[in-house]
């Protein structure tokens, strides 16, 4: 089967639009029954390139994911595994990358992995891998080029990076300030960031990754298409030519927003912020809103010259549908009015042509 950073060469080289989800394992059993039902509509509404399954918080769930990666096979959709250092041992890592090779599952995605639950702080497994850098190195040595290998990129610094610097932004770099986090705490506003020091060394190390062997980089969320942009542009000045898939999370409910947005430290500009909450209440409205935004911010992705879409889809399926279709149809309205005007502009050239050959 083929693996990932072929398949984006050949969608590139035929300029063709696609898209890839993400999931993470249910917690119950009638979950992972919706889920799998759910891989077979979205398959069917809007085949995805790929699809992501992820490993769980302090590899929770690193059995199920094995199961619904094989399920996501057996339904003809090409799964990109996720595989962390978090709580798994170098056996562990050994048994699931055969597992995987015995069924044909040619695609990975190497990460270190969030901390188990009740734990603050990441640390690493007796007899296991310190950091993603390590897990790549481990899997180019034993398995050679069989892996397509995706690794972490983020837009706007690790959340490990991203510090407290005071109350103004103004105070900030140009580039500090594509990434910063502002926010009112307790009647006081407060700025984040990741320093343009530790964004450098962030930028440092993503490029280790990849000359160690990544072949694409899958971006942590974002909320502003110009920071992926500024991202894609760091990674080339930093000679990382290989794929930045952008990562895009959609805005379905306004606390799990506000949350995740919270312990990313994400910057949320002050149109989405003011949007999501003056929309809170009202659940049809803030989907919408959702739907709305995520296709702006697509299409904005696009123009930055993002090789496709990655749909962070929370496992539901209707926004991630109505976000894809709607971008879809507008590129291929657009494509039309294009090729209209390209054969007006050919016959009115030739009407000319034709009216000057008769004067003659």
């Amino acid at each position: 089967m083929p693996k990932i950073c072929d398949l984006i060469a050949e969608k590139a080289k035929n300029g063709e639009d696609w898209v890839s989800y993400e999931f993470f394992p249910p917690r119950t059993e009638q979950g992972v029954k919706n889920l799998v039902a759910r891989f077979e509509r979205m398959k069917q509404a809007r085949q995805p390139l790929f699809c992501d399954m992820t490993w769980g918080a302090g590899g929770s769930t690193s059995e199920l994911t094995m199961d619904l990666t094989l399920k996501m096979k057996a339904l003809g959709l090409e799964p990109n595994m996720h595989l962390t250092c978090t709580n798994v041992e170098r056996k562990d890592v050994v048994k699931a990358l055969q597992t995987c090779k015995d069924n044909d599952v040619r695609n990975i995605v190497a990460l270190r992995g969030d901390p188990p639950h009740g734990q603050e702080k990441w640390e690493a497994t007796e007899g296991g891998f310190e950091c993603a850098l390590d897990l790549v190195k481990f899997i180019r040595r034993e398995h050679g080029d069989y892996f397509c290998l995706s690794v972490a990129g983020y837009p706007e610094g690790h959340p490990d990076t991203i510090v407290h610097v005071g109350d103004d932004e103004s105070k900030l770099s140009p580039s500090e300030r594509t990434r910063c986090r502002i926010t009112e705490e307790d009647g006081q506003r407060k700025v984040y960031v990741c320093p343009d020091s530790a964004f450098k060394l962030e930028m440092d190390y993503l490029k280790k990754k990849v000359d160690a062997g990544a072949d694409a980089i899958i971006t942590q969320m974002f909320f502003d298409a110009n920071t992926y942009g500024a991202f894609l542009k760091a990674c080339r000045k930093h000679g990382i030519h290989v794929p930045v898939i952008p990562g895009i999370m959609l805005v379905q409910a306004a606390g799990g927003f506000r949350k995740m947005t919270a312990m990313c430290k994400t910057r949320v500009p002050s149109a989405v912020k003011e949007s999501v909450d003056a929309k809170a209440s009202d659940d049809v409205a803030l989907k919408a809103y959702g739907v709305d935004l995520g296709v702006q911010i697509s299409h904005q992705l696009l123009a930055h010259g993002a090789p496709g879409l990655h749909f962070y889809t929370l496992n539901l399926d209707k926004t991630t549908l109505a976000i894809a279709k709607r971008v879809a149809d507008d590129r291929a309205s657009s494509r039309t009015a294009r090729d209209w005007l390209k054969a007006a502009a050919l016959a009115a050239g030739a009407a000319v042509l034709v009216a000057l050959l008769r004067r003659k």
